[in-house]
């Protein structure tokens, strides 16, 4: 079937089918994005537009079927234009909003770039490529449930978290976020409902599973795999 205009991009841009480097470098700058900007609605737009890029680019590099990669890019240009529009025609955008849409996006990029990385696997065996593949799940897994805590936030009757003063920010729910996936565990940010502290430790569970099992795994047989060359 013929590729289509953002395959073509992509691919002269030197970003092909199982590359996993250029997309984790994406989500790493859409990470230090969203801890650095304000709570704006300027700077929901731009992640949404990021957010949107990087499943489109999860998309190609994961190969997969080419109406699916046309569709994915149409709601995506139609979720980055009536953001827009609402963001000129209405002066403002919701943070509710747009944590649901960029929710939806980041939910549906680790599907792809899971499927990606078994295809390589299958073709190719452990490699970099697919180390890179599941660090890009695992960071998509953090920012999933950041967006999860904001959402929870802002449709809640009460504050996400227990400290006091305005912290429901978009920053401290990312933050929040990879402290508790990591299990670093400081403590200067609690859940204040039941709801939120179950998300956080199913989030926790999620965190150390991965690693141990997939990441461990992946490591363990690129190793194996140089050692044996």
């Amino acid at each position: 079937m013929p590729e289509t205009r953002i395959e073509r991009l992509l691919d002269r841009a030197g970003v092909h089918g199982y590359h996993y480097g250029a997309l984790l470098v994406m989500i790493l700058t859409s990470l230090v994005f969203q801890l650095a900007a304000p709570e704006a609605d300027w700077a929901r737009l731009v992640t949404i537009v990021i957010q949107g890029l990087t499943l489109l680019v999860a998309l190609v590099v994961s190969r997969v079927h080419h109406w699916i990669l046309r569709t994915a890019t149409m709601a995506v240009c139609a979720a980055i234009v009536a953001s827009a529009a609402a963001l000129i025609g209405f002066g403002t955008l919701g943070p509710t909003a747009a944590r649901l849409i960029t929710a939806l996006m980041v939910a549906l990029a680790p599907i792809s770039i899971a499927r990606g990385v078994v295809l390589d696997f299958k073709e190719h065996g452990i490699s970099f490529h697919t180390m890179f593949g599941v660090l890009c799940i695992y960071l998509l897994i953090g920012s999933l449930f950041a967006f999860a805590y904001g959402i929870i936030s802002s449709i809640g009757s009460e504050p996400f978290f227990a400290q006091h003063g305005d912290v429901d920010t978009g920053q401290n729910f990312l933050y929040f976020s990879f402290v508790t996936l990591t299990t670093v565990g400081y403590g200067d940010l609690t859940a204040a409902t039941n709801l939120g502290r179950s998300i956080a430790i199913a989030e926790a569970l999620t965190g150390q599973i991965y690693l141990v099992t997939v990441v461990a795994t992946i490591v363990g047989g690129l190793g194996s795999r140089r050692r044996q060359a």
